[in-house]
């Protein structure tokens, strides 16, 4: 026996992908169900208010639309889904070809991006908390675009690494504080993270294959070079995440 057939019996179980995905469907939808217990009642549900009437303000819901600072924290969310799922989507192929490595260094490259955003995020809290929103947004998206060109433009494997690093780390805020920015309004907050959340998810729709176009005429290493240019825009915008002052949430200037 070969050591490849080895490694294959040890770590190999051969399930089916049917079986796998059954498996995780069934998790899932026994898991969330007991998790969304936990959820906290809507506000009219929890008063009792009886002159609550269902749908009179749906007209309301659709207001996010109109919002200019809710529509530009959905574009900064979009730059930031933007470059997390085309790490996940593209940066083990990047290696690769790019650098002519093996798929184990492709793949390690990616435990390292997703292992920093991890750190980022567990981390993040206290320095917002110190600094604020904007500063730090703009500083951790400024650490992305410089980790991202480290990545595009290194010469060697172990920049290829750090230009990961900094890449996880720089995206790891932008999408949960771009929510957070969505809520600062307890009372329109259901349609504003709602406006936020589609046009961020928008990302994950036209992001892959945005980069695979681009990379089959300039090499998908080259082709991240996309995603900098959107996080800088991201920067320049940033400041649409301060929080919203008492006096400011309903104010007039927030519509387009």
């Amino acid at each position: 026996m070969t050591s490849r057939m080895r490694l294959r019996t040890k770590f190999h179980a051969d399930v089916p992908v049917t079986a796998h995905l059954a498996a995780v469907a069934g998790v899932v939808a026994l898991t969330v169900p007991l998790g969304a217990r936990a959820f906290l009642p809507d506000e009219d549900e929890a008063s009792g208010d009886p002159s609550a009437v269902p749908g009179e303000d749906d007209v309301g819901q659709w207001a996010g639309w109109t919002e200019r600072r809710t529509l530009l924290v959905g574009v900064l969310v979009l730059a930031f889904a933007f470059a997390e799922g085309t790490a996940n989507d593209w940066i083990s192929l990047a290696v690769i070809d790019g650098y002519g490595t093996s798929a184990t260094v492709g793949t390690l490259t990616l435990a390292v991006f997703l292992s920093s955003m991890t750190a980022g995020r567990w981390l993040g809290p206290a320095l917002l908390d110190r600094y604020g929103r904007v500063p730090v947004i703009r500083a951790l998206t400024a650490l992305a675009i410089g980790g991202l060109l480290l990545f595009v433009f290194g010469t060697v494997t172990a920049t290829a690494f750090i230009g990961a690093v900094l890449w996880g780390v720089g995206v790891s805020l932008g999408f949960p504080v771009g929510m957070s920015a969505g809520g600062d309004d307890p009372r329109k907050a259901a349609g504003r993270v709602s406006v936020i959340a589609s046009i961020g998810y928008c990302a994950f729709l036209a992001g892959p294959p945005a980069i695979g176009f681009l990379g089959d005429h300039v090499t998908v290493l080259r082709a991240l070079i996309v995603v900098a240019a959107l996080l800088t825009v991201a920067t320049l915008i940033a400041g649409t995440v301060r929080p919203l002052a008492t006096k400011a949430i309903d104010r007039e200037a927030l519509e387009v």
